[in-house]
């Protein structure tokens, strides 16, 4: 075990022990509506928590916070405790769980038996958990601790679980915030930034595999689609689908009546990326460069309380998605996002 993660085990117990106990004395959680407060001190470590360790991501996401050599404000955070699951019930997932638990616990990690075990040791809290099916569970069990919270794609296995999940973010005053790490591929935030001035419209594409168990795009389409969204921003009204088993595309009109457009490969080689039409340029968006510039900015959404991408546009991807698998249902015809979400809202709080 590096030295690093050595010494501060003892360290990282006794906060342990002293948090539970403040959890049991003072009551589980914080008051809602209030998010955890961060000494003034930049030295002060922030307490990474992470649930669910049946993704790539879990390890990768750990390799970068708790790099011995970690510089800026990556210095400022450790994960400390993480809780397994995870996917009980896809396979792809769940049989990754040992491997990638014992791979964290060599990075200094302490493996929790429990999400509130975990909620008492940490200030802030990945949910890297693979499967969107957990997800409003587990989600609302940080929420009402008042942990801010950034949830890996996906943010739910369903619309209505996602609307649930920032309702209860919203009520409470918990900072949330979800993204792809395909938001911050090359360019796609130089053209966010304007660039290429306004953006007229634009085409994206990604690997697009299936899970029975969520929107079909949710599970894997979602990297493009988040990378649409990125540089197209909110507005989507109405969506078109055309499906096949090897590949899809998917088309949204948005409200000023620009369009764009995403592909989805599911056979053939696969790859990320896309191209942006704008007032001064056409712009390639790519080639993808992993996950630090996402970990960066979800450490920064941690030191400000602010997620870098509005609730609104989230929702709205989501959207875009569960439209998308109506739009399949009905033969390719068009399904508006304001139609999903009203029905989605009724089966998330039903009267």
């Amino acid at each position: 075990m590096p030295a690093r993660y050595a010494l501060r085990t003892p360290l990282r117990l006794l906060a342990g022990f002293v948090a539970a106990f403040l959890v049991l004395v003072l009551g589980a959680g914080v008051a809602r509506g209030s998010a955890v407060v961060f000494g003034n001190d930049p030295a002060d470590t922030v307490r990474v928590g992470m649930i669910g360790l049946d993704t790539s991501h879990s390890t990768a996401f750990t390799r970068l916070i708790n790099a011995p050599d970690a510089e800026g404000l990556f210095q400022r955070y450790e994960v400390v405790a993480a809780y397994p699951f995870g996917s009980r019930t896809i396979r792809s997932s769940y049989e990754r769980i040992p491997g990638y638990t014992e791979e964290v616990r060599e990075m200094g990690v302490e493996i929790v038996d429990s999400i509130p075990e975990l909620l008492a040791m940490v200030d802030v809290v990945l949910l890297e958990t693979n499967d969107g099916k957990p997800h409003r569970e587990q989600a609302m069990q940080v929420i009402e601790a008042g942990k801010p919270l950034f949830i890996d794609k996906p943010v739910a296995a369903d619309l209505a679980d996602v609307l649930a999940i920032y309702d209860a973010a919203e009520e409470t005053g918990v900072p949330l915030f979800s993204s792809s790490s395909l938001r911050y591929m090359e360019h796609a935030q130089d053209v966010r930034s304007g660039s290429i001035g306004s953006v007229r419209g634009a085409f994206t594409y990604s690997p697009a595999a299936l899970e029975p168990s969520h929107v079909d795009l949710y599970w894997y389409g979602i990297h493009g689609v988040e990378a649409l969204f990125t540089v197209m921003g909110s507005g989507c009204a109405r969506v078109v689908r055309t499906f096949s088993d090897g590949a899809e595309v998917t088309t949204c009109r948005w409200a000023d009546g620009r369009i764009g457009t995403f592909y989805g490969i599911r056979e053939g080689r696969s790859d990320y990326g896309g191209t942006a039409f704008g007032d001064s340029a056409v712009v390639a968006l790519g080639p993808y460069g992993g996950y630090e510039p996402l970990v960066e900015a979800i450490l920064a959404f941690f030191e400000t309380g602010t997620p870098p991408v509005p609730a609104r546009e989230t929702i709205e991807i989501y959207a875009f998605m569960s439209a998308a698998d109506e739009s399949r249902r009905r033969g390719g015809a068009p399904v508006s996002l304001e139609e999903v979400i009203r029905a989605a809202r009724a089966e998330a709080s039903p009267e």
